[in-house]
């Protein structure tokens, strides 16, 4: 199975979660899965990890954004958060959430082979 490398290019909780699902769907069939999280994006990875959807997620019995994020984590998707987001969200490495890394996108982009699948979330 070829990998999948999803870029989260905004601020957006849903597209957030909706590529944690992808990338989660994944790894549970067996392929490996990774997201790098561009600039404002690292803001969401913010403590308490929260999604204005979360209420209306719970309520129809599926996971919040936070539950979200330590499933893809379990499953073995690996999170990288763009080190000039952190310092544009006023954060630290950590700040974020056990098991994030911190890097570029020039690192992401040479991780990712032609073989790879690349998204924009």
């Amino acid at each position: 199975m070829r990998p999948l490398r999803i870029i989260v290019a905004t601020a957006d909780a849903e597209r957030l979660r909706g590529a944690l699902i992808v990338a989660s769907s994944h790894a549970a069939l067996g392929g490996a899965a990774a997201l790098f999280l561009q600039l404002d994006a690292v803001g969401l990875l913010r403590a308490p990890i929260a999604a204005p959807q979360d209420d209306a997620h719970r309520a129809a019995g599926l996971p919040d954004l936070a539950a979200v994020l330590a499933e893809a984590q379990a499953l073995g998707v690996a999170i990288s958060a763009c080190q000039s987001g952190l310092a544009l969200c006023g954060m630290t490495a950590e700040a974020l959430p056990s098991g994030v890394d911190v890097g570029g996108p020039v690192g992401f982009l040479q991780a990712t082979d032609d073989n790879a699948r690349l998204l924009i979330a």
